[in-house]
């Protein structure tokens, strides 16, 4: 389900220049790490077959007709929202993928750094060990034991980080202040909460 949606009498395909045909350009967001996945164009008609499936589609300009992605691979992008420019003629799409989103099986079209969105990715492996435990998994075994002991994992997590700050080497530092991180990930967690909701009470905070 598309959580906002945008009317295609909102945009503006007037400005596709007549040789071409191929619609405005779409920029692909990964809608969980916020990695940008690709590029494509949409003319009105794969706009509204997008809005109407819920699966990314564009007007291929080498196939010359609409192509959803995914129809051969099977690797779609489930549109998760649509936003549109202030010129009225480039949309953002923030999707889910399923697989690689590059023909060549990497993440991206865009050859970018992932370390800096892993914080976004770890949080859907923990979200997949909820959905899909694994026997004998640290998360599996802990969630076992009840709020209460991750809870506790938590606060022992922030007094080592704490020591290490002040009496260890920075690469122990950074070891500690990681395993609370985690912690406090798989806690968000199991309060059936996420990383957005930080996020967005610490914007309202700045505001």
């Amino acid at each position: 389900m598309i959580e906002k949606n945008i009317d295609v009498s909102q945009v503006d395909f007037g400005k596709t220049p007549p040789s071409g045909g191929w619609g405005v350009p779409v920029v692909i967001q990964d809608e969980q790490t916020l990695e940008v996945l690709m590029l494509g164009y949409m003319n009105a008609e794969a706009f509204e077959k997008t809005q109407a499936e819920g699966k990314v589609t564009f007007f291929s300009r080498s196939k010359n007709r609409l192509w959803t992605k995914g129809e051969e691979s099977g690797n779609f992008l489930f549109v998760k929202s649509m936003h549109i420019d202030c010129d009225n003629d480039t949309i953002l799409i923030k999707a889910n993928p399923v697989g690689p989103t590059c023909h060549t099986g990497s993440r991206s079209c865009f050859k970018t750094d992932f370390n800096q969105n892993f914080i976004f990715e770890l949080e859907n492996i923990i979200t997949d060990r909820y959905e899909n435990p694994v026997e004998g998994s640290y998360i599996n075994k802990m969630r076992a034991k009840g709020l209460n002991k991750i809870a506790q994992k938590v606060g022992e997590e922030g007094v080592e980080t704490v020591i290490a700050a002040l009496a260890e080497t920075e690469e122990e530092f950074i070891g500690e202040a990681s395993d609370l991180l985690f912690h406090l990930m798989f806690l968000l967690k199991e309060k059936g909460l996420s990383i957005q909701d930080i996020a967005k009470n610490l914007e309202k905070r700045h505001k």
